[in-house]
């Protein structure tokens, strides 16, 4: 648990710098072996790219480090609930755990992994646990809408 919330307090130091740029305040950390191997956070806006989410931004950047599109053995921390696109590059990623912050009850899809039906058709599975430094991930985000809705 310890190393949970130290990895998630760097995600959320890469949630920050996203949200400073104008993207959405969603920060990932990639780790292996107990060793950061890549951070990112949200880069939709800036790359023009609905995959940018930081999860994958943060996937890419590891398979590159690693050389090896298989991240077998590594943990990805997120501030926030990953979305269903997220998960699938997850399970491409053969990861071994995803650890997040907040949830997130619109497009969150943790709960999509406790499907029967879906779990049976994954070449791949992963541990998910969701809560880490929750209040701190979800008061970042809120800050960052609550700031775009008065500034409209």
């Amino acid at each position: 648990m310890e190393l949970d919330e130290k990895f998630m307090k760097e995600a959320l130091r890469a949630a920050r710098r996203a949200g400073k740029r104008g993207e959405v305040p969603v920060g990932a950390v990639l780790v292996l072996e107990g060793l950061v191997i890549a951070r990112a956070g949200n880069a939709t806006v800036a790359r023009r790219d609905p995959t940018g989410h930081a999860e994958v931004v943060a996937l890419r950047r590891g398979a590159r480090r690693l050389e090896n599109h298989r991240l077998a053995g590594a943990t990805l921390y997120v501030t926030l609930e990953p979305c269903l696109m997220c998960l699938g590059a997850m399970v491409q990623a053969r990861i071994r755990r995803c650890v997040f912050g907040a949830r997130d009850p619109k497009v969150g899809a943790a709960r999509l992994l406790r499907l029967p039906g879906l779990r049976r058709g994954l070449n791949h599975r992963f541990e998910m646990e969701g809560g880490i430094l929750a209040d701190g991930c979800a008061d970042l985000l809120q800050s960052f809408f609550r700031e775009r809705r008065r500034k409209r």
